[in-house]
């Protein structure tokens, strides 16, 4: 403060309200704006997991049921096999309808569905996957009436027995056309995300859930098929039970650090469940000859086992995108080995890992 002669002439200055010194506010609960919080952004994912629940995972298992059910479904027709050839076809219609059940379910409404069908975009597993599943619809319905109704409107007239007679044909390879791409376009769908898991297991994946999903047809069939008519069908769940496992011990080899989250948490629980469940029906399937309990038996143990491995890629892939070492890590391998390439994104022709 200065001062001057004329500092007497001049009025009292008032004094400062609240005593002088300002006093430092608290923290008010009832404030208009919350008191900071520092945070950082460590430890938090790098790329954001998809928002599916378990229905998307139940819908994995049942897609690849029907697929598997379909196939026999249309082998028994083609072969003579009644029994079979029933068991296919019912099976088949009520697992996609089930699997078409939670997939609306987890869009939330059924008009979301609906949407999918309105373009066809050849680079998107969704698009692509929606129309299969629509057209494998189609011809499981069909399918599955004509084994229904087909003998009471064969007796009713003789151009309706001409009309089934050409329509059972048509509707079994309809069918057989469109399981294999119902079993593998989810694999596709799971592998074009960026949950590191499921990206990088692009080259296994499609073959997994294939052999799982007749694992699962197989199983099906010889829960309710006669033994007599399943010969072929055990042999044919024995191999696709040996090729998931095997491709299974393939695709931890070659994940390496993102095979991890498979083996951990809720993931690795369910693996456990897979790889002992498909075991224990392959090898069921393999003794049970003509035994029906024990074939019923290995059949739901072969369900199971298909079952447990898509919930367990399920979680997996969900985990890994939820940790950020595993998005964090393969990069800087992949980066580090392009440096030691001379393809470094400093070097003469580099480009940025992908």
């Amino acid at each position: 403060m200065s001062t001057s002669p004329y500092d007497a002439d001049r009025p009292p200055m008032p004094a400062r309200r609240g005593g002088g010194r300002k006093k430092k506010r608290g923290g008010d609960p009832h404030a208009t704006v919350p008191d900071a919080q520092f945070t950082s952004y460590y430890g938090r994912n790098v790329v954001k997991p998809p928002p599916w629940e378990n229905d998307i995972a139940a819908y994995l298992f049942l897609g690849g049921l029907a697929a598997g059910s379909a196939l026999l479904g249309a082998g028994g027709h083609a072969t003579g096999r009644p029994q079979l050839q029933a068991a296919g076809r019912y099976g088949s219609l009520v697992a996609v309808g089930l699997g078409g059940y939670y997939l609306v379910h987890d869009l939330g409404r059924p008009e979301r569905a609906l949407n999918m069908m309105r373009t066809v975009k050849l680079t998107s597993p969704m698009s692509v996957g929606s129309w299969i599943l629509t057209c494998f619809g189609t011809f499981a319905g069909a399918s599955a009436g004509l084994q229904l109704l087909g003998p009471k409107l064969a007796s009713a007239a003789p151009i309706l027995d001409k009309t089934v007679k050409v329509a059972n044909p048509i509707s079994s390879a309809g069918v057989a056309f469109f399981a294999p791409p119902l079993a593998a376009y989810t694999a596709v769908l799971l592998s074009n995300t960026a949950a590191p898991t499921w990206h990088e297991s692009y080259r296994h994946l499609p073959f997994i859930f294939v052999s799982s999903a007749l694992a699962a047809g197989c199983g099906w069939a010889m829960v309710a098929v006669n033994p007599r008519e399943t010969g072929p069908v055990r042999a044919l769940g024995v191999t696709a039970a040996t090729v998931e496992l095997v491709l299974d011990r393939l695709l931890d080899k070659h994940l390496g650090l993102l095979a991890e989250p498979r083996h951990e948490g809720k993931a690795g629980k369910y693996h456990t469940y897979a790889t002992a469940f498909t075991v224990i029906g392959a090898i069921g399937a393999a003794l049970s000859g003509r035994n029906r309990i024990l074939a019923a038996l290995s059949g739901a143990s072969l369900m199971a086992g298909s079952a447990f491995t898509r919930f367990a890629i399920f979680e997996a892939g969900m985990e890994s995108a939820k940790d950020p070492r595993y998005t964090i890590v393969p990069q800087r391998e992949r980066a580090a080995a392009k440096l030691a390439k001379g393809q470094g994104i400093t070097q003469p022709g580099g480009a940025w890992p992908k």
